[in-house]
């Protein structure tokens, strides 16, 4: 499963079809998009608040902060950075190859 956030426009662009009436499958079928993500954004915006028209003045940031609250980046949850001062010093010792 992808982690990748849609675009603002693409949000922006399943807020507009929903507010005109539009069932989930047809707005992913006009967007190119699998329903279950059409589904998740408007559960997200249904629990934020948002709706189309998108109030004056907020900006993606605003919107990005409400869709996913406490979530800085996609995908990082949980993941730490690997010490690369200890993997080089590790790969300096004889007999120790790098492989993937």
């Amino acid at each position: 499963m992808s982690k990748r956030r849609l675009s603002m426009r693409k949000i922006s662009e399943i807020l507009r079809l929903k507010s005109m009436g539009l069932g989930v499958r047809q707005i992913a079928r006009s967007l190119g998009l699998a329903h279950s993500t059409v589904g998740e954004y408007l559960r997200r915006a249904k629990a934020a608040g948002l709706s189309w028209p998108l109030p004056e003045g907020m900006d993606e940031t605003a919107v990005e902060t409400l869709l996913f609250p406490g979530n800085n980046s996609p995908g990082t949850k949980g993941k730490t950075e690997p010490d690369f001062n200890l993997v080089h010093r590790e790969l300096r010792r004889k007999g120790v190859t790098c492989r993937s």
